[in-house]
């Protein structure tokens, strides 16, 4: 049974609330999306695991995931509800949820989302009185307000939020399940999935690459069905994971990074042995071509989880 941690208003409700505050002037502005969270376009050498230099790796015909497999993913919008000056108030919801794959029934196992309003603290104290139930989030910044730069905080803010609300069910759920857990996005977010044998993580980022020269030609060059060495990345996150690229779909004709994504998992030798297998089971996830933005990246049961998240999104 789906669990719902904390109930909260809708953001259409907040902005009725919102709309009797003296001060605050009413608006309506959602920002465009951006693709996901954001990093700095950069090298960041990576520790070979296997031996190099790097190289394709057949990793065999896709094969379909054996029992039981679970897939966390996560949700967020925000929007501008109004303005105290030119400092904005941003309404926000994020979600998470792990959906459970049992042969062909899928089932939501865990769920949780959160209504948040984010303004520097002003802003908030102004508000006060109609934020029952919401979660406020200051925006503090030594700069003077600037309409848009306090909206890039905000966003920074709201994606914190998702990912602390991710770790939060995906920890939910382990602690009553041994299943394998697929992540959509990088493992060493989080120490304790970091570590789990039977967690993945599957990322469509490619800001930070973990080779220069020849070795990233290779690597941005594998051929569908294949994957790259072992490697060990390099980075400022917290815990340390095992990697390798893993191309989904031929990039023929189409960009390097199409169809290629990051496979994450535990830094230890059962993942070394399991590499192959993991890659023929994620290759059998390949989600359909669909509208979404980088669906070439994107696996189906992953998919399953952010159609239930907006399906069930309160506006």
């Amino acid at each position: 049974m789906a669990t719902r941690l904390r109930p909260a208003p809708s953001l259409a409700e907040l902005r009725r609330r919102l709309a009797g505050v003296p001060g605050v002037r009413t608006a309506s502005f959602t920002p465009a999306a951006g693709p996901g969270r954001p990093d700095e376009a950069r090298i960041v050498p990576a520790e070979l695991i296997e031996p190099g230099p790097v190289s394709a790796r057949a990793v065999g015909s896709p094969l379909p995931w054996p029992g039981t497999v679970a897939f966390l993913d996560g949700m967020q919008r925000y929007e501008v509800a109004g303005y105290v000056g030119a400092a904005p108030l941003v309404l926000a919801e994020v979600s998470a949820a792990v959906r459970e794959r049992i042969g062909r029934d899928s089932g939501t196992v865990a769920l949780e989302r959160r209504s948040l309003v984010l303004a520097r603290p002003e802003v908030l104290a102004l508000a006060a009185s109609v934020l029952e139930g919401v979660l406020p989030v200051e925006l503090v910044s030594e700069e003077p307000v600037h309409p848009l730069r306090d909206l890039e905080l905000a966003r920074t803010a709201v994606d914190s939020a998702r990912g602390e609300l991710e770790r939060r069910v995906g920890t939910a759920y382990r602690r009553r399940s041994e299943h394998w857990l697929v992540v959509d996005g990088s493992l060493a977010e989080s120490p304790a999935w970091a570590s789990d044998p039977r967690t993945v993580g599957v990322a469509r980022s490619h800001a930070s690459l973990p080779f220069g020269g020849e070795d990233l030609v290779s690597y941005l060059e594998l051929p569908q069905g294949t994957r790259s060495n072992l490697f060990r990345p390099a980075s400022r996150q917290r815990a340390p994971v095992y990697a390798w690229g893993l191309r989904l779909w031929d990039w023929s004709g189409k960009d390097l990074l199409y169809g290629l994504v990051r496979v994450e998992a535990a830094p230890n030798p059962e993942t070394l042995a399991l590499a192959d297998t993991l890659s023929r089971w994620l290759l059998a996830e390949r989600a359909p071509i669909s509208a979404e933005q980088r669906w070439d990246r994107l696996l189906y049961g992953i998919h399953t989880v952010g159609q239930f998240l907006k399906a069930t999104s309160e506006h």
